[in-house]
């Protein structure tokens, strides 16, 4: 009986035929068990595979001579009288487990995937061939796939596969018939795949696509919000961008869009999966802009000509537009662009992008351009390990991220057209709206701008806003008072706002009292004092801050001090000194005044002219010992948490223990590594102001111990950039102080950053500049640190042999001197090691260091060291042995979140599935290594995606 004679079907029941008599398959069992072989297609299947899928996670202890038991029975059945024992030609032995023979046309399934391939290489040139082919090609299912097998074994990752290839089937044939001009074709097959899948997003695009091209335009828009409830309520996510594209689509081509492709209709047509730039599929869809203005009043002519401008964006989506708003300070720039973008943000599916840039800063911390594109790249999910130096190359990448996608951008507080040039999108369909108290001519010149000049308010305007916030009744009893009101606030929103919120919080208090108050009030603000403003605004400001308690009124002004963007309650309470009840209430005080606002929850920030007018009463009322004391206060208080947040980071870390806090000084209470990670990120761009003005102002000891505390939250985020800059700060200060135990530090943190950012002809030297400078000063500590340091820096010139000497001269130090840190040594060594080929020597080393991080709680070195023994046991040939090291490593990382370690780990997984024959398991892993590096568009994808490339070159990953 020859092999070609006995054919098989798994799309749909599973089904074996002998000519034209159907063979009876036996238990459930064993149908499972034909079942998994057939879904293989002729690969061999290991025993771990077969035992998992018959029994799951409690097989017995006979289960593999049940399995040997089902592996006679199939053959009698394929192969009648074959004799006892023997292993036939159909189901055969191979890598330890067993494989079946189907070959041509004996199996559905791989005339499926003979089909789908032909369509896919034939779509570009012929869609409407491709179209036959692919509907062939799906016509050969019967149902689900191996229908009728207990549910714990078609969900086994084999069937989900095959299920998967049948959904990139249905999708590929949807496209295929848009293009062909036919969608009409592909309607049943995508509403059964679409009900069968109620979350999938892309094949919901599809259905959308195509019901919307067969002129079911509301239909195509029902399903949208349909499957955007299903997702927030059973997922809690927003819409993809692939969803929301399609969406847009329809959108675009109005009502009646029927009978053809989105092209026939003059719409660009949505990209498939395999079309969207590698890297950038899977990026979030970032919405950063702050909350809108309750009760936003006035601009109703400059909304109109703002409304305008956007929607001509969105009828001509391959044209950048940008409107620079302009204005003095206070006349309600910012508050108009957050406005003008909550109206238009349905318009830009991709996302909102924002950032004060603090152009016009009063303490001088401007946000600089490369600052800011980084912050961008991190939004829209770029890892910082593969953002380039240099800002030219950032501002690239970041354009690059914004091609093909609908994005809206608002750059708040330029100081000039310069400032703003680098956060530009180069691409079609971006909206940019930039504010500044700059013209902006450069951006009207040279990039087409629309220039947006704001005044302050009319009579009208200004009595319109008091009436939102007070009330007509109110307002109109005392019309007078209200337009004196008026012209002592010059007209300025900002003014307007805080004599308002007095007003308001005082009902009975007529407003011709409210207006004398303020006329007799006496202030300054000559440092924004403009020609345009009728008065000086500072009057204004004076006023509001003498209606607050005395102890208000001495937050308000020490707040001035604080070099952030923002602050928090924490924070304030460092400034007075005062606990945190006492406190609270003050700056609530403050709130309800709006003299200080709460832009997000437990954050706070000034207004530019609001911090000017407290810096300038500080000055007047506060002697310089009492502002020195101040600013004491508040960098101990950060450089005392950012010290415990380190400790709880890196438990082997060797930062310098800070001196004692002042008193009044409370660092915050982290629980454990996640508070302080979480800590760390919410006062990233306050711990860089707060180091850098602590050195600019004769702090240069706490600037440097706050920077050596943040080495491992830069190392755990990646933002090389930024250490880069915190660590020439931190060395430029320890020179100033001239002590060499300082210097060589910060020799050594610089030299790490410059090496992380591949900037080894810097690195190198620093650091065995900084080895000297510990070597005589006796600290070896810090040379064992050192060699830590140096060893990596061999690793990447490829020196091996180097890198182990080091680590083992550093392993040396570190047990002499009992430091804890030697555990996170001993894995290197043994990493090392396993590099080299001596793999026993490498479990010695990494297994006592496992015991050691495990002590620590240090769950990041556990992973590493966890990783490390895999390696090991791979390259011994223990491969069960290796996978469960793996998988240990792999529950960590993924609890940490370190999508690059977990791609790389799963790298190997699928080495050692490969290595034992399982190329089914070692696919899936290779392919979840590659979907994660192309996600973080890391160089590492070509290397996995070779692993996956089949006979024709082709990775078949998707």
């Amino acid at each position: 009986m020859s092999p070609e004679s006995v054919r098989f079907a798994v799309l749909g029941p599973v089904r074996v035929r002998r000519g034209d008599t159907e063979l009876e398959q036996g238990a459930p069992q064993e149908r499972a068990f034909l079942a998994l072989l057939l879904v293989r297609a002729g690969q061999p299947v290991s025993m771990d595979e077969i035992v998992d899928t018959l029994w799951g996670t409690d097989p017995p202890p006979s289960a593999v001579n049940v399995v040997r038991r089902h592996v006679g029975s199939l053959r009698r059945l394929l192969e009648p009288g074959l004799p006892a024992r023997a292993e036939g030609r159909l189901l055969l032995r191979d890598a330890g487990g067993y494989r079946l023979l189907t070959e041509g046309d004996s199996l559905d399934l791989i005339r499926f995937r003979a089909l789908r391939e032909a369509g896919r290489r034939t779509a570009p040139e012929s869609p409407a061939h491709a179209l036959g082919l692919l509907g062939e090609a799906l016509s050969l299912w019967r149902g689900p796939v191996a229908a009728g097998l207990p549910a714990h074994a078609r969900t086994r990752p084999a069937f989900a596969a095959v299920e998967r290839e049948r959904l990139a089937a249905v999708r590929e044939a949807a496209d295929a018939a848009l293009r062909a001009g036919r969608p009409g074709t592909v309607l049943p097959e995508l509403r059964r795949a679409a009900a069968e899948h109620p979350l999938d997003e892309p094949v919901q695009a599809s259905l959308i696509l195509a019901l919307a091209a067969t002129g079911h335009r509301s239909q195509a828009l029902g399903v949208y919000d349909a499957v955007r409830t299903r997702l927030v309520g059973e997922l809690g996510i927003d819409p993809g961008a692939e969803l929301r594209g399609a969406r847009e689509t329809v959108l675009r081509g109005g009502p009646g869009a029927a009978g053809g492709a989105a092209t026939a209709a003059g719409l660009p047509p949505v990209p498939a999966v395999e079309d969207v730039p590698a890297g950038f599929a899977s990026f979030p869809v970032p919405a950063q802009l702050p909350h809108d203005i309750p009760g936003f009043t006035g601009r109703g002519g400059e909304i109109d000509e703002m409304l305008a401008l956007s929607c001509g964006a969105a009828r001509t989506p391959y044209t950048v537009v940008i409107s620079a708003i302009g204005g003095m300070a206070g006349v309600g720039k910012t508050a108009l662009a957050v406005h003008w973008a909550h109206r238009v943000v349905d318009r830009f599916p991709d996302g909102q992008l924002y950032v004060n840039l603090r152009g016009y800063d009063p303490c001088g911390a401007v946000m600089e351009a490369g600052e800011a594109v980084r912050g961008f790249l991190d939004a829209l999910g770029v890892p910082p390990d593969r953002i380039p130096h240099g800002v030219d190359a950032q501002a690239a990448l970041y354009r690059s991220v914004l091609a093909g996608r609908r994005i809206l951008v608002v750059l708040d507080n330029a100081r000039d057209s310069d400032h703003v040039r680098p956060l530009l999108p180069g691409a079609p369909g971006c909206l940019t709206i930039v504010t500044s108290r700059d013209a902006l001519s450069g951006l009207v010149g040279a990039h087409g701008a629309h220039a947006l000049t704001l005044r302050p308010f009319d009579t009208a305007q200004a009595r319109d806003l008091l009436v939102r916030r007070l009330g007509a009744a109110r307002v109109d009893a005392e019309p007078r008072a209200a337009d004196e009101i008026a012209g002592l606030c010059a007209g300025l929103p900002l003014a307007l706002a805080c004599v308002a919120a007095r007003a308001a919080a005082h009902p009975h208090f007529p407003l011709a009292a409210v207006a004398a108050e303020l006329r007799e009030a006496h202030g300054s603000l000559d440092a924004f004092a403009r020609s345009d403003a009728s008065v000086d605004v500072g009057t204004v400001f004076s006023w509001s801050s003498r209606q607050i308690s005395h102890e208000a009124a001495r937050l308000f002004r020490l707040l001035a001090l604080h070099p952030g963007p923002d602050f928090t309650l924490p924070a304030a309470a460092a400034l007075t000194g005062l606990p945190l009840r006492r406190t609270r209430p003050l700056l609530a005080e403050l709130t309800g005044l709006h003299l200080v606002t709460e832009h997000s929850p437990g954050r706070y920030a000034f207004h530019d002219l609001l911090r000017a007018h407290a810096g300038e009463l500080l000055e007047e009322r506060h002697t310089e010992a009492e502002r020195q004391d101040a600013r004491h206060r508040l960098y101990h208080h950060y450089l005392h948490t950012a010290h415990a947040a380190d400790l709880l980071l890196a438990p082997h870390a060797d930062p310098p223990p800070p001196p004692p806090a002042p008193e009044g000084v409370r660092p915050e209470p982290l629980a454990d590594d996640d508070r302080a990670l979480a800590w760390l990120t919410a006062e990233h761009a306050v711990l860089l102001a707060v180091v850098d003005t602590a050195a600019a102002t004769g702090q240069e000891r706490l600037a440097c111990q706050l920077a050596w505390s943040l080495e491992p939250f830069f190392d755990r985020r990646g933002h090389w950039h930024d250490a880069l800059t915190v660590q020439r700060t931190a060395l430029d200060a320890a020179r100033r102080l001239a002590e060499p135990a300082l210097e060589a530090r910060g020799l050594r943190g610089l030299g790490r950053i410059e090496g992380r950012l591949g900037l080894h002809h810097l690195s190198l030297p620093r650091l065995e500049k900084a080895l000297d400078l510990f070597g005589r000063l006796g600290d070896d500590t810090g040379r064992a640190h050192t060699h830590r340091s140096l060893g990596w820096e061999s690793e990447q010139r490829g020196d091996l042999p180097g890198a182990l000497r080091h680590n083992q001269l550093a392993l040396a130090l570190f047990r002499a001197l009992g430091d804890r840190a030697q555990a996170g040594v001993l894995n290197s060594v043994g990493w090392y090691h396993a590099l080299l080929g001596d793999h026993r020597q490498a479990l010695t080393h990494c297994f006592e260091a496992l015991t050691m991080l495990q002590d620590l709680g240090d769950r990041y070195g556990q992973a590493a060291t966890w990783d490390s023994i895999g390696y090991a046991h791979q390259h011994l040939g223990r491969h069960p042995h290796a996978l469960l090291a793996y998988r240990n490593a792999l529950t960590l990382v993924r609890a940490l979140g370190a999508p690059y370690t977990e791609a790389d780990i799963l790298a190997r997984v699928g080495d050692t599935h490969h290595a034992m024959g399982d190329e089914d398991s070692a696919r899936a892993a290779w392919t979840d290594a590659l979907r994660l590096l192309r996600a973080l568009d890391h160089p590492d994808a070509g290397r996995v995606g070779a692993r996956l490339s089949g006979p024709d070159g082709q990775a078949d990953v998707c």
